[in-house]
C-alpha cells in the first residue's frame, strides 16, 4: 500500500450540522502525521475523540478519487475535499474491513466502511453521495504509536 497525501483538520465542518450548513474549519495537507494508539492522529479533530473509537484514522482509494473526478468532470476536485485522513493505493479498502495491517510501522485494525454522507454532494458534486456507496474508505484504529509519510 503507498500513501498518495495525508490530511489532518482541527475541527468538523459536517458533524452535527444537519439542517444548519457546513462549517468551513479547513484541512490541511502535511507530508507526515504522528499516530497515537487509542487516541488518532496528532493534530486531527477526532484525537482522543472517545475511548476504543472506531475512526482514529480514515482512509481513501486514491483510484476512488480520480474516479470521481473523472466521472463528474471535476478537474480541480482536490482530494481533501472528501476529508479523509489518509489517500492511499494499491489495495481494496473494504478488504481491509475486521483485519489487522500494517503501514509503515504502524499497525491498524480495519473497523468498517467510513461510509459517505449526504454532504459529499455539496462539498464535491451533486451525486457523490451515490456514487461513494460502498466505496467511502476504511475507519481503522491505531494499534500502536508511529509516524506515516506520504509516499507520493
Amino acid at each position: 500500500m503507498k500513501i498518495q497525501a495525508i490530511y489532518i483538520s482541527t475541527g468538523h465542518d459536517f458533524v452535527g450540522r444537519h439542517g444548519k450548513g457546513r462549517l468551513n474549519h479547513g484541512i490541511q495537507k502535511v507530508d507526515t502525521v504522528d499516530c497515537v494508539a487509542g487516541s488518532g492522529l496528532v493534530g486531527d479533530r477526532y484525537f482522543n475523540h472517545k475511548e476504543d473509537y472506531k475512526g482514529q484514522i480514515t482512509f481513501f482509494d486514491w483510484a476512488v478519487y480520480l474516479r470521481i473526478r473523472k466521472d463528474f468532470n471535476c478537474p480541480e476536485l482536490d482530494p481533501a475535499w472528501f476529508r479523509r485522513n489518509v489517500l492511499t493505493s494499491g489495495v481494496d479498502l473494504n478488504t481491509l474491513i475486521g483485519k489487522r495491517f500494517t503501514l509503515q510501522g504502524v499497525e491498524f485494525e480495519g473497523s468498517e466502511e467510513c461510509r459517505p454522507c449526504y454532504w459529499m454532494d455539496e462539498a464535491v458534486a451533486p451525486g457523490v453521495h451515490e456514487a461513494l456507496k460502498g466505496f467511502g474508505g476504511l475507519r481503522a484504529r491505531i494499534c500502536n504509536n508511529g509516524s506515516l509519510s506520504c509516499d507520493g
